[in-house]
């Protein structure tokens, strides 16, 4: 299986009246949690909401989903799971800071959004050692992801391969990993939408490796 890039066009439209109160609220919520918080938030920084939006509206707009699932790695607020589901994605998020995963319940269900949140690590349970060769090999130090929490599939009752579209922003040093477990778990002709700082994003389709390639 490989990994294969895929062009999607930059929409610069105006955000809709409901998406643009949503992410509003969203904004004042996730500033207020950061302010009042009385000990670092693990690995949680936000990713550029309006950028990501436009990119999930892409993928609707153009169809390039090959179903409706979507799942957020590490979802934070779970806003991205909420964009989502305002798409009519069905969208779920996994946290393992269970702070975020309250807060994020209580935004989607202050706005009626249909999102289910689990507390617990996306690593597949199977996969941590992946996660610890992609250390070694990167000289990476993000501990957080090589937990003995709770899997977070199996509070949401599904699989990795069961999602159409995965949403992850990887901190730096972090997308070999998040690519790997991707590549390796997620079902033939999945998307995998990453963000990363500047705001700009990257899809990427699971597709079988051509034959006779290594």
């Amino acid at each position: 299986m490989s990994l294969v890039d895929i062009e999607i066009s930059n929409h610069n439209s105006i955000l809709p009246d409901e998406i643009d109160a949503f992410l509003h609220e969203a904004d004042l919520r996730v500033s207020q949690f950061l302010e009042n918080r009385t000990r670092r938030t693990t690995a949680f920084v936000p990713s550029d909401f309006k950028t990501v939006y436009h990119a999930l509206q892409a993928i609707t707009d153009e169809n390039l989903a090959s179903g409706s699932s979507l799942c957020e790695w590490g979802s934070g607020f779970g806003v991205v799971a909420s964009l989502a589901a305002m798409l009519e994605f069905m969208a779920c998020g996994i946290e393992i800071d269970p702070d975020l995963v309250d807060a994020s319940r209580r935004l989607a269900d202050d706005f009626g959004l249909p999102v289910e949140f689990a507390q617990g690590s996306f690593i597949p349970s199977d996969a941590e050692s992946l996660a610890e060769e992609a250390y070694a090999d990167n000289n990476a130090a993000y501990s957080w992801l090589i937990t003995d929490a709770e899997d977070g599939y199996e509070e949401l009752q599904c699989g990795l391969e069961d999602f159409d579209v995965v949403f992850a922003y990887p901190w730096p040093g972090e997308d070999y990993l998040v690519s790997n477990l991707f590549e390796k778990y997620a079902a033939e002709g999945a998307l995998l939408l990453t963000y990363d700082y500047p705001e700009t994003v990257r899809l990427r389709r699971k597709l079988s490796a051509p034959s006779g390639s290594a």
